[in-house]
This record gives C-alpha cells, sequence and structure tokens, in this order.
C-alpha cells in the first residue's frame, strides 16, 4: 500500500514539476494573479496567455542553451 502511495506521488510531482519548476511556480503564479484579479471584477482572460508568451521563451531557452563549461558552439563531449 506505501509502495503504492509513493508512486502515485512521484507521478503527480513529475507531471506538476516536470523538468523545470520555475516553470510550474510560474504557471501557480499565473493562476493565482487570475483569481486576485478576478475577484476585483476586472477582465481577467489575458493573464494565463500572457504568462504562456512569457514562460515558453524562457523554458525553450534553458532547455537548449549549452551546459555550463562548455564552449559556445562545441557540442557536449565533442573534440
Amino acid at each position: 500500500m506505501i509502495a503504492r502511495l509513493r508512486a502515485f506521488g512521484a507521478f503527480w510531482y513529475d507531471f506538476v514539476i516536470g523538468d523545470d519548476w520555475r516553470v510550474a511556480v510560474g504557471v501557480v503564479l499565473a493562476l493565482a494573479a487570475t483569481y486576485a484579479v478576478g475577484r476585483s471584477g476586472v477582465p481577467v482572460w489575458w493573464i494565463v496567455p500572457l504568462c504562456v508568451v512569457l514562460l515558453l521563451p524562457y523554458s525553450l531557452y534553458r532547455a537548449t542553451r549549452p551546459p555550463r563549461g562548455t564552449p559556445a558552439g562545441r557540442p557536449p563531449g565533442g573534440s
């Protein structure tokens, strides 16, 4: 039973957090901002798309940049 609960928790952690916890935090902040602004009566449809426009390039940059210590333009492990 404990192993199944641990596996269930690990699945949800990997699903929500994934490879970049910073993007997960950005999504949570976007949803919190949508809720907070929505309570004031202001239209909020634009908040989540704006956050996607900001978070997607950031996530792609982090995923495609060379590892630290690797000279630019050279693949890691290459000569």
